[in-house]
């Protein structure tokens, strides 16, 4: 029965980070062995030598009850020695104690991740040679969740030792164990074995949760945001529909979508776990003010700044009705700054940040936060002096905490980097990028922004004429967001235009007509056809085409240019007229190609309608 009863604690269970020390940690991990017999406590002396069977089944089951009443980590470490000595190695009591020895070390903190580690593959090793547990279908149900635990109890400390692929595969396999137990996977687990059967679903919410851990550490952003949704789906199944729990896990599906900048499906979680606090906490309570924080961060990504400020104010109220002043409240004021700066009130948003940095700490990373906001106000007031010296502040304040928080430095580096180019300072926006790659390089669950920084150097880099530096940048980038963020994401779309435009300066058109196309397809599927940057590519294909002498292929898509302004109707006047210019540039070219027995007839014309013909086939012919 203990591990129904620690069911509704295994929810709470939340997305974390790798550790690389044997620190104490706040969460626990709440999973127990499988339902069995408990026994009540009975004073620990040391085992009698047996004289016969009896004598020593005797003493094997005082050890387990002894090791069964042990609270303290000190108690159960004395208990499983007796354990150890009283029971033969395959023993699956034995098993089933290092599962559970394993799961309160690494819920206290008290030994290192290693430690947990072995008893995990200990219990795995005895259990997987039992007989019936050769294979998923052949096991008993309650040797599935055994062995599921076992996995999980692995893969989480192979997590920690940051062993990610090791990790993966242990968890993997965890979930295949426990598919045929859920409710839809059509076993009943517990029939027959004890009375109201047994509800594993809280331990395949752990062990699915682990998994998206794992997954984002290995930059796979996109299957990590899969488990997770499965995750939400385990809890709305589990919990009461006013429950709190539901309703931080809705907010932090909401934020692992605003993370990866895909704020349209963020907004209904969000809002969702803002209506769910709203009506069982109340309006003043902590979790709304969170829920209205990351609306606020939401609409802002949604450039729907009006709204995004009053969800911050409203935030920010009630955190000030809890007479609070700390860093939530500090970095709400920051955010409403920055909204102010979107907004325009560059004035109003200063003014903000002035009051911020009289309450922060000199050296403080909350400060450095502060100057990268009010150089971007400064930035767009076009006061290039004030700017520079208040990224030279930040950065001062950054290089003495790379090593202490890598990870949130090397972010601040990227913003401010992108404030550099504001001002037209690109090597030093180069330099902090680089500076800011080599560090995330170094920490496993920054691979998603690896592929970013290295797209954006490959971009400044050809901006500024350094052009065969530049591809191997962006090269890489691909790779790494297609890893990340999958190969149809629109940020893929535009390191392949990128490229494209790289090649075509290295006067390699072929090369660059394959990345044209690649971007168009890419942002066909993510932005649309008609979108102004899908447009584009399609332009930059044609002239590629044209580059080639493939007069027949530069026309085609040149006419889909033509035609896709068109549709965008007056407001695209000029991108109209220049396209048709183009298209006659090349339809001339083609011409002067065409034998005197060749017709003009035989070229489209850029007023007909274009048919549903396909990028891919169009490159083919």
């Amino acid at each position: 029965m203990a591990l129904r009863r620690a069911a509704s604690v295994l929810l709470r269970t939340r997305l974390r980070g790798p550790v690389t020390s044997p620190a104490r940690r706040a969460l626990i991990n709440p999973l127990l062995a499988p339902p069995r017999h408990h026994f009540s406590p009975r004073p620990l002396t040391p085992p009698p030598v047996p004289a016969t069977a009896a004598a020593a089944a005797a003493v094997a089951e005082a050890a387990e009850e002894a090791f069964e009443a042990a609270r303290s980590t000190n108690d159960m470490l004395a208990a499983f020695s007796r354990l150890e000595a009283a029971v033969p190695a395959n023993d699956k009591r034995l098993a089933l104690a290092c599962l559970k020895l394993g799961q309160n070390l690494e819920a206290s903190g008290s030994a290192d991740a290693s430690r947990v580690l072995a008893l995990a593959l200990r219990c795995l090793g005895i259990l997987e040679a039992s007989p019936n547990a050769a294979t998923p279908a052949s096991a008993s149900a309650s040797d599935a969740v055994s062995l599921a635990m076992a996995l999980h109890l692995a893969g989480s400390a192979s997590f920690d030792l940051s062993r990610f692929h090791d990790a993966l595969s242990f968890l993997s396999r965890a979930i295949r164990l426990l598919a045929p137990l859920l409710p839809d996977g059509g076993v009943a687990f517990g029939a027959g074995e004890e009375p109201g059967g047994f509800d594993v679903r809280p331990v395949a919410h752990a062990v699915r949760l682990q998994l998206a851990n794992v997954k984002t550490a290995l930059g796979r952003r996109e299957e990590a945001l899969a488990d997770m949704r499965t995750c939400l789906d385990l809890k709305e199944s589990i919990l009461p529909p006013g429950s709190r729990e539901l309703g931080v896990a809705y907010r932090d599906l909401a934020e692992a979508y605003a993370t990866l900048l895909d704020f349209k499906q963020a907004l209904p979680f969000c809002q969702k776990a803002l209506d769910l606090h709203e009506s069982t906490l109340g309006k003043n309570s902590v979790e709304v003010a969170h829920d209205r924080r990351l609306l606020g961060v939401i609409y802002t990504g949604l450039e729907q700044h009006g709204q995004a400020l009053e969800q911050n104010e409203i935030s920010q109220k009630v955190m000030k009705s809890w007479g609070a002043a700390g860093p939530d409240l500090l970095h709400a004021e920051i955010d409403a700054a920055n909204i102010k700066i979107a907004l325009g009130k560059f004035d109003e948003a200063v003014s903000v940040l002035k009051n911020v940095a009289k309450q922060v700490d000199k050296d403080s990373e909350m400060r450095a936060l502060v100057f990268i906001s009010m150089a971007k106000a400064l930035a767009n007031q076009e006061k290039v002096g004030d700017t520079k010296r208040c990224l030279e502040i930040a950065c001062d304040i950054l290089e003495k905490k790379e090593f202490a928080t890598a990870d949130k430095v090397a972010e601040m580096y990227i913003e401010v980097s992108s404030l550099y180019e504001m001002v037209n300072e690109f090597e030093k926006a180069i330099s902090l990028l680089k500076r800011s790659l080599g560090m995330l390089e170094r920490i496993p669950q920054a691979q998603h922004l690896e592929g970013n920084v290295a797209a954006r150097i490959g971009w400044l880099l050809l901006l500024t004429g350094k052009v065969t530096e530049a591809v191997p940048y962006l090269e890489d980038a691909v790779e790494r967001m297609k890893d990340s963020f999958g190969p149809k994401h629109y940020g893929v779309g535009y390191v392949y235009n990128n490229l494209g435009a790289a090649y075509m300066e290295m006067d390699r058109p072929q090369s660059a007509a394959q990345m044209f196309a690649l971007a168009k397809e890419v942002m066909d599927v993510s932005l649309g056809p008609h979108h102004s940057d899908t447009i584009e590519a399609c332009q930059s294909l044609a002239k590629a085409y044209d580059a080639m002498g493939s007069y027949p292929l530069a026309m085609e898509f040149q006419k889909r240019v033509v035609d896709s302004w068109r549709n965008h109707g007056a407001d695209a006047r000029d991108e109209l007229k220049e396209a048709m210019r183009l298209y006659n540039q090349i339809k001339a070219k083609a011409l002067a190609c065409l034998s005197p027995e060749g017709s003009a007839n035989a070229l489209p014309e850029p007023q007909e309608q274009e048919t549903d013909s396909d990028t891919a086939k169009a490159v083919q012919r």
